[in-house]
């Protein structure tokens, strides 16, 4: 079999070669290149072609969830493993969102960079054990959204924002309602957006309905501008 041709994308030089030496002794695997920024990553994939990105999230200009969304935009059959300092639930998901089919904290040994390259190189997926660990604990204590499970990531507030965005109502509506500045609305909003990973309201809108949000029967906005 021809050897997995492995790009390693990290700002990080020693880390970066240190990695690819790493790699240099397993037989199935062939370093064919190292980016050390996300729009590097995007031009050597598209010129090496690759198998497998290993992909740091921290690069300076565009970030790996770019860059990864980047490269899977424009050679879908690359896959991308996020090697990472980073377990945080919003970098997992964000990293998931945009394509990733595998997840290494970088205190990974060699055996599981390589059996991660191995299963996605398969077609499969593969998370680092303290990752795979979050994903189901994660999952296990998701509730419906009256009970509070869903997108725990936002405040009880940035809930109630959503659940009347989910609504079609307006910030201006919403600010009359909470009793809220429409400067705190846009605020709050922004928040959202930037938690759910989404780029703009609308998209926020389909995430929080698919969700159960919004889904009591539309109350009647308030007059805006009236208690």
């Amino acid at each position: 079999m021809d050897p997995m041709r492995v790009l390693v994308a990290d700002d990080h030089t020693l880390f970066r070669e240190g990695l690819t030496a790493l790699l240099a002794s397993v037989p199935d695997v062939e370093v064919v290149g190292q980016a050390a920024t996300g729009s590097q990553v995007v031009e050597m994939a598209e010129s090496l072609l690759p198998d497998i990105i290993l992909m740091d999230l921290q690069m300076p200009g565009m970030n790996g969830i770019e860059a990864t969304r980047a490269v899977l935009h424009a050679t879908p059959h690359v896959g991308v493993i996020v090697l990472t300092m980073f377990e945080d639930a919003d970098s997992v998901f964000a990293a998931m969102r945009a394509g990733a089919r595998g997840y290494l904290l970088k205190g990974a040994d060699q055996a599981e960079v390589v059996r991660a390259l191995r299963a996605v190189s398969s077609g499969e997926a593969l998370f680092s054990p303290a990752i795979a660990r979050r994903l189901v604990d994660y999952f296990s204590h998701l509730q419906s959204p009256r009970e509070g499970g869903a997108f725990p990531e936002l405040t009880e507030r940035e809930r109630e924002v959503l659940d009347l965005l989910a609504h079609g109502w307006t910030n201006a509506e919403i600010a009359t309602q909470l009793k809220l500045s429409p400067k705190t609305v846009r605020n709050h909003v922004s928040n959202i957006l930037s938690k759910l990973q989404v780029v703009d309201r609308s998209q926020a809108i389909v995430r929080a309905r698919e969700a159960g949000f919004g889904d009591r029967g539309r109350p009647t906005p308030p007059k805006v501008g009236q208690p």
